[in-house]
């Protein structure tokens, strides 16, 4: 975000002043002039010190969670901070209304656990949820609509992750956040344009209208934009818990706007009405399940299971790329092996990965070395695959097999945000969390202050192709499939880096190409972070950040075969990494979405990240 926010957590002023200063000269945002004395300074890309750390988006949102580390909170503190201030200053990308994955690394029992907090279909949805006479109905219709509003699981996932391994309470952990809502924060160049991308649909609604568009238009650049009717609702979660929401009155105003959602008078747009109920929220629960686990370069990396397909997708693709000297290619075999093992790896996910509660998912078999070794002898350093790739058979893997029918990737929407946070007992967390498009379903609920999910677009309305099984079609209570990959990597049980990105479906190959850039191409985790993106689905182009499609390794790889179209920006990722002398380093965008914010709790100066 181009301009600089007002923090409402002052006291994070001196911290985020020295983590400036330890940022690597190389590494530093072009000067900017100096601040007003209410102002925080430049947000930073990277930041170098002890006492634990926080990355995320939004310097608001960073210094939230560094407020709560500095009152000797831990990390799943800081990270139910850092997400409540982020539904603050990131509403259309996060917040109560919608879902995400929490990953948890115990430093004390040197284990991994997670949290599947997706949203979920009401208990009456079934495979033609999207259908009408028996076709699909226009995507941004069911966007925009109740037809398209899961279950939150947001409140419930601050509840049990706090639950679990929180040491603070709800209440506490809600605190900056309340106040940043409350006392307002100073709008930007990249809140005014998400804004203006979404004003028609806004308009429709006059809870939205009230909310963002102040005046009839989107706050000016440097306004400070409150929202009292937030601060109520977080006040509300502190005194009352997450069952205001599941079994209370926060959830009845909920159903009633999926329900009847209250369209301004005189509206064209067609608004379906969902079929969310009480019950439906009352049987609402999180999952406790074990993550995804793969070896690659002798590390672990944990990733997030299904419901979600980063784990295993992230995995699948580490593991093809495993048999290859990746650190010694040339710039054009590493992006050519890269991109081919990103096609296998979602060719697979979407024949096998849905929501393992409504059909069985081969978690393990996608996961293992055995099945990527079938399917690696599939790239070759002279011919590019063809999309739509078959899928393999993880159950019974063979080399090179032809497998099922190809289908091609379905549409998932990139409104989400990625935050990473860690203690100074050595607790890390990778959370990412998400309303589905920019700005949801467009519909804020009247009085509480926040946007509610279109999630339940994320399943596929038809199958992908005819003939082919699909595992991602609408159910009762089912989970949509997501592509989040929140991700950790141990050395021996101790954490080496934690990352994860908003992006829709390219979070995986974010995520994927941030770790092959850290780990095996040696570029420092900001650095890794900022390189320019190729993401490819499985599909006939392969998308290219201007870096990349505007340089000659676009040429050299056109004439092996490939086939690009430009994305002017994939991602917006996040991460902390624990340094050989014990220290934290926390890593955020140079430039993606106006650049991140990376703080830690006392700056110490910088370190080679290597």
């Amino acid at each position: 975000m181009t301009h600089v926010r007002r923090l409402s957590v002052l006291a994070v002023t001196a911290a985020l002043a020295g983590s400036l200063a330890s940022v690597p000269a190389s590494a530093r945002p072009a000067a900017a002039p100096a601040a007003p004395a209410t102002e925080a300074p430049p947000k930073s890309p990277v930041a170098v010190g002890s006492g634990g750390a926080v990355s995320s988006v939004d310097p608001d949102a960073s210094a939230a969670g560094i407020e709560v580390l500095k009152k000797g909170g831990n990390a799943v503190d800081a990270a139910v901070a850092t997400a409540a201030a982020l539904g603050v200053t990131e509403p259309y990308s996060a917040g109560v209304g919608g879902g995400g994955y929490f990953v948890y690394y115990n430093a004390k029992k040197r284990s991994v656990q997670t949290i599947d907090g997706r949203e979920t279909a009401p208990l009456t949805a079934d495979k033609d949820l999207f259908l009408e006479n028996g076709k699909p109905i226009p995507f941004n219709e069911a966007v925009t609509s109740g037809l398209s509003v899961g279950t939150p699981g947001t409140p419930a996932t601050w509840d049990k992750a706090l639950d679990k391994w929180g040491s603070r309470s709800l209440g506490q952990a809600l605190a900056p956040a309340t106040r940043l809502a409350r006392d307002g924060f100073t709008v930007d160049e990249t809140f005014r344009k998400q804004t203006a991308d979404n004003a028609d649909r806004f308009r429709d609604f006059p809870a939205s209208a009230k909310l963002f568009l102040p005046g009839g238009q989107p706050p000016a650049v440097g306004s400070t934009l409150k929202n009292p009717d937030l601060a109520r609702t977080y006040d509300e979660l502190a005194t009352k818990g997450v069952d205001a929401l599941y079994r209370g009155r926060l959830g009845e105003d909920i159903v009633r706007t999926v329900e009847q959602p209250p369209v301004r008078e005189g509206a064209t747009r067609k608004v379906r009405p969902g079929d969310l109920t009480a019950a439906d929220l009352d049987a609402y629960e999180t999952k406790d399940q074990a993550p995804t686990k793969t070896k690659y370069r002798g590390l672990d990396v944990y990733g997030m299971a299904p419901s979600s397909s980063g784990g295993t997708s992230v995995a699948e693709a580490l593991n093809i790329l495993e048999n290859h000297d990746v650190a010694k290619l040339s710039e054009k075999q590493y992006l050519h092996r890269y991109i081919e093992a990103s096609r296998i790896a979602f060719a697979d996910r979407g024949r096998w990965v849905g929501d393992p509660a409504a059909q069985k998912v081969p978690t393990k078999e996608l996961t293992s070395q055995k099945f990527a070794d079938s399917r690696a002898c599939l790239i070759k350093d002279d011919a590019v695959l063809k999309s739509p790739v078959a899928p393999g058979d993880p159950r019974h893997p063979e080399p090179c097999a032809a497998g099922d029918k190809a289908a091609p990737t379905t549409y998932e929407g990139d409104s989400t945000t990625h935050l990473t946070a860690a203690d100074k007992w050595g607790n890390v967390v990778a959370y990412t969390l998400t309303i589905e498009q920019t700005g949801g379903s467009g519909i804020t609920v009247p009085g509480r202050g926040f946007l509610l999910n279109n999630e339940l677009t994320d399943f596929s309305f038809a199958p992908a192709a005819p003939g082919v099984p699909d595992p991602n079609l609408p159910g009762p209570a089912k989970r949509p499939r997501s592509s989040m990959s929140p991700t950790v990597v141990l050395d021996h049980g101790k954490p080496v880096l934690a990352v994860g990105s908003p992006g829709g479906a390219t979070i995986i190959t974010t995520v994927l190409q941030t770790l092959l850039g850290h780990l095996d191409r040696g570029l420092p985790l900001v650095d890794a972070i900022a390189a320019p993106r190729a993401s490819q689905r499985n599909a006939a182009q392969t998308e290219l950040e201007p870096g990349l499609y505007d340089s000659k390794l676009r040429t050299e790889l056109e004439a092996l075969g490939h086939s690009f179209k430009e994305n002017p920006e994939i991602g917006a990722a996040t991460g902390v990494q624990r340094l050989s002398d014990g220290r934290w380093l926390a890593a955020a965008e140079k430039v993606r979405r106006g650049g991140g914010s990376a703080m830690v709790v006392q700056p110490e100066g910088h370190a080679n990240s290597r």
